[in-house]
């Protein structure tokens, strides 16, 4: 996975300019003081906002975002206020980017702003992204959701009970395999993994929580065995594959595995608030050990494309994206409100959403689809705190963009 830094840089700047090429009229990159203090008990300075905004619409027929623009900066302060030291946010809508801001700080000691081309761990939404690859190896005929996962891990315990569903592909990737999810300090593992198949010796010997298809667990374990499918259908690197065949093809060039050995330019520092409600570094972990179920870095930007992707067949194909985005069911039919990747519901407001979050180690972060009116509002930030923001406020913001 080690890659030339010159590269990585010209790849992140051509990023840069990827994203402001797709907002509306002219564009503008620039620091504006905020004029808003957070709270005192973290004594730091005013915090800087960092925008890639659309310009005033140029014709009578273009939408004018400029209200629903002032919505998701207050928002996005008032997450500051509550304590978050740095956050970003996209919007696209009908597949073009039309808001895109950074605020607050990316590394708090060295004052280095967010920027909407900054990194973030985007922790569980590496779901989606994952499940991706693997409608890709369905449509390829390479994959069967249906077939049992030794088929493509033939050294993955087989654990089915006797006269019982056997763990499928299908039941892997939307949490009823019962494949058990975090124990202990997993949380904060360190040490570095050198493969996907190293990575499920954390937890191919134990127990299921349940019997294939009875019960909902939600388990990013689960989705380090679809790596491992993936790497089996596809005869390539986990992490090759998703490079070769979702970012680049998607232009998803600021995404990437949250390598802690790389140097990679506009990576984000990672944040905790303690007990006492002060803000502490986050302590160091590797996400080498579950890179398919919450070890990516993106960009709100990045993330806003990719959801745009997946609104109409093309990527995809029409029978992928419905899998996708259908809710399983239990074996005695209850809905999981969650499909292959994707939890699918509704917002606070009635609408039809397909969505997920993600909390990892210093960061958290939300990617909403609205499939009915187009809208893709992505937020991460590089804090994990309480109470420090809520889905119907990321709600709220694309929302406002309809």
């Amino acid at each position: 996975m080690c890659e030339d830094v010159q590269r990585e840089a010209a790849l992140q700047r051509s990023a840069n300019e990827a994203a402001m090429k797709t907002m509306a009229g002219r564009q503008c990159w620039k620091i504006v003081a905020a004029g808003l203090l957070l709270a005192a008990s973290a004594g730091w300075l005013a915090a800087p906002v960092c925008r890639a905004q659309a310009a005033a619409p140029a014709t009578a027929t273009a939408k004018d975002y400029r209200q629903a623009q002032e919505k998701a900066r207050a928002v996005a302060k008032e997450w500051l206020a509550r304590g978050i030291p740095g956050v970003s946010v996209a919007v696209a809508v009908d597949g073009q980017i039309v808001y895109a801001e950074g605020f607050g700080y990316a590394d708090l000691e060295q004052r280095v702003p967010v920027w909407p081309s900054t990194k973030f761990r985007i922790a569980s939404i590496s779901k989606p992204l994952t499940a991706t690859a693997l409608m890709q190896l369905v449509e390829d005929g390479k994959i069967d959701l249906d077939a049992p996962v030794q088929k493509y891990v033939p050294s993955f315990p087989d654990k089915t009970p006797s006269g019982g569903a056997p763990m499928t592909v299908r039941l892997v990737a939307g949490h009823l395999a019962g494949i058990r999810h975090y124990k202990g300090d997993e949380f904060e593992i360190s040490r570095h993994y050198e493969s996907v198949g190293e990575a499920l010796k954390i937890f191919a010997d134990d127990p299921l929580v349940s019997p294939p298809g009875k019960e909902f667990h939600y388990s990013s374990y689960g989705f380090n065995l679809l790596s491992a499918v993936i790497e089996s259908a596809s005869g390539e690197n986990f992490l090759a594959y998703m490079k070769g065949h979702v970012w680049v093809p998607l232009g998803l060039y600021s995404t990437s595995a949250d390598e802690v050995s790389e140097i990679v330019p506009a990576r984000a520092r990672w944040y905790v608030r303690e007990k006492d409600g002060t803000v502490h570094n986050a302590p160091f972990v590797d996400n080498s050990y579950k890179w398919a179920g919450g070890g990516f870095l993106s960009t709100a930007t990045d993330l806003a494309h990719f959801g745009s992707a997946l609104l109409q067949p093309g990527f995809l194909k029409a029978e992928s994206l419905r899998t996708l985005f259908t809710s399983q069911k239990t074996s005695d039919g209850r809905e999981t409100g969650y499909g292959v990747g994707w939890g699918v519901g509704k917002s606070k407001s009635g609408q039809r959403v397909y969505e997920h979050a993600g909390g990892a180690m210093g960061a958290t972060s939300q990617l909403i689809l609205y499939p009915d009116a187009h809208v893709v509002v992505a937020m991460v930030c590089n804090f994990s705190g309480e109470n420090s923001w809520k889905r119907e406020e990321v709600e709220a913001i694309g929302e406002a963009f309809e």
